[in-house]
Order: structure tokens, then sequence, then C-alpha cells
């Protein structure tokens, strides 16, 4: 048994909190949310209210990291604010601010939930020797913040890229149904599913796969229209329309290294 802590039981967080724990490992789990402290204690969580912030962090914060070993941080950058310049390094920052800590607590290991927006459009096949190259501020801070993290010598930390988040409850095709003029007709898609999500997690922390980089992304690379106008048939929403300009953009992102390295298998008809 493993004690793990989680910080941001959301979408993933809570599923993969739910999975680990059925695997017989206890879980610090923290949200934002008042409300949803109830939510993760019925399920077996110990739930933490954490508030993460570019000036401090909640007081609570070495409790909820106590006796663990591992930390899995999945905490968007959401840097969507009406003054961009505000929340300029704002991730960054609540990242810092939240080192000393790990550095005070029993944490060894950290995996760190990042994307492969931090590779921009790239027009070439994405491996994880690939230099990122963001181009939105998210993708930078991204970048920032993992370097940040794989720099500490206090813990070891895996950087766990993911595509395109997909689930039975979260889908593109829904957002795109029935708009028109959508670029990139041809541009190859790189998703992942949120069952993939989880198993992939499982096997680092089973298989201790520790100071390591990975791009979780599904072997399957249709381009935007084929893919998003036959999911649109399947699940009975209008057909998006597509611009009849050729896509510029060809980045297909590899998930060799981690077919390779943990032997993983994705679950390919969730796609």
């Amino acid at each position: 048994m493993k004690q793990i802590s989680i910080l941001g039981c959301g979408w993933l967080g809570l599923p993969l909190a739910k999975k680990l724990i059925e695997k017989g490992n206890s879980i610090n789990g923290s949200t934002t949310s008042e409300n949803k402290l109830s939510i993760l204690q019925d399920v077996g969580i110990n739930p933490f209210l954490v508030t993460l912030e570019s000036e401090s962090v909640s007081e609570n914060i070495s409790d909820f990291l106590a006796d663990s070993e591992i930390l899995i941080i999945d905490i968007p950058p959401k840097l969507r604010a009406v003054d961009p310049n505000v929340e300029k390094k704002a991730f960054l920052e609540k990242i810092k601010n939240l080192i000393p800590f790990i550095e005070k607590s029993t944490i060894k290991k950290v995996l760190f939930v990042s994307s492969t927006s931090v590779f921009g459009d790239d027009n070439s096949k994405i491996t994880e020797e690939t230099i990122p190259n963001p181009d939105t501020e998210s993708g930078k801070q991204l970048v920032l913040a993992e370097k940040l993290l794989q720099e500490n010598q206090n813990f070891e930390t895996t950087i766990l890229r993911f595509g395109g988040l997909i689930g039975e409850d979260r889908h593109p095709a829904k957002f795109l149904a029935g708009k028109e003029n959508l670029e990139n007709p041809d541009a190859p898609i790189n998703l992942i599913h949120q069952n993939d999500c989880i198993r992939i997690i499982e096997e680092i922390i089973d298989q201790s796969k520790w100071n390591e980089v990975f791009n979780a992304v599904a072997p399957f690379h249709p381009t935007r229209e084929a893919y998003y106008s036959q999911k649109a048939i399947i699940m009975n929403l209008p057909e998006p329309k597509f611009s009849s300009e050729k896509s510029n953009i060809k980045k297909v992102v590899s998930s060799e290294k981690i077919e390779n390295v943990l032997g993983y298998k994705f679950i390919l008809e969730n796609y």
C-alpha cells in the first residue's frame, strides 16, 4: 500500500483516486470547493480544502502532504483572466509557492500532469526528445513549471504530457457539432481517453518510472475532418463543416515511448 496525495481531484483526479483506492492505496485528495469535500470522503478519499494561489498556499497544505511518498499534481493553468498581464506568471508562481512545502514533507516522488500543448503547432513527429516550443501562455508556463520541478534535487519528478482529453462525458465533437468553416481539416488528431490517462498513471507508479518524461497520446491520428464528421454521425449530432483550405499543421505526437518503456497498450475502442 502506498500513501499518495493528489492535488486536484477534478475530472481526472477523482476517478484516478478511486482506482488507486481500489488497488489498496491510501489517498489524500484536494479540492478548492467546500461542497466537494463530502464527495471525496464518500469514495474513501481523505479530503482537504486546498487553494494554490500565486501569492500563497492554504495553511493545511502540510497536512495534505503529510506521510505521503507520492504527489500527483493535476491542476490546469487556467490562464484566461480579463487582464492577461495579471495572470502572466500566475501558474508558475503557484508551483513555486508549492515547492517549499514539498521539500519539507515526506514526498519523494512527484508526477506532474502537463500537456502536449508545450509543443505548439509543430509540423513534425513529436517525441520526448523534441524541444518544447509553446505558442500559448499556458503552454509556456507549463514548460517552466516542468523545468522547475525536474531541477529540484529533493524529489524525483516524472512529467506526463497528455494530448486532448476525451471521455464519456467530455468530447470535442459535442463542441464542434454544427459549426462551420472550421480550420485545419486535414490536421491529425492527438487525443487520449480518460481511461488511458488513469491506467498510464497507475503503470508509472507500479513500475516506479521516475525522472522520466512521457508524451501520452493514443496511436490513432485520422484527420480532424474525417474523425469529427464520423463522431458526429455516431453521436447523432449535426456534422461540423470544415474550411476547404488545406492545413499547415501536421503535428503527430508519438506514443512509442509509453508503449515501449511501460509496455502499455491503449484501449483504441474508446476512440
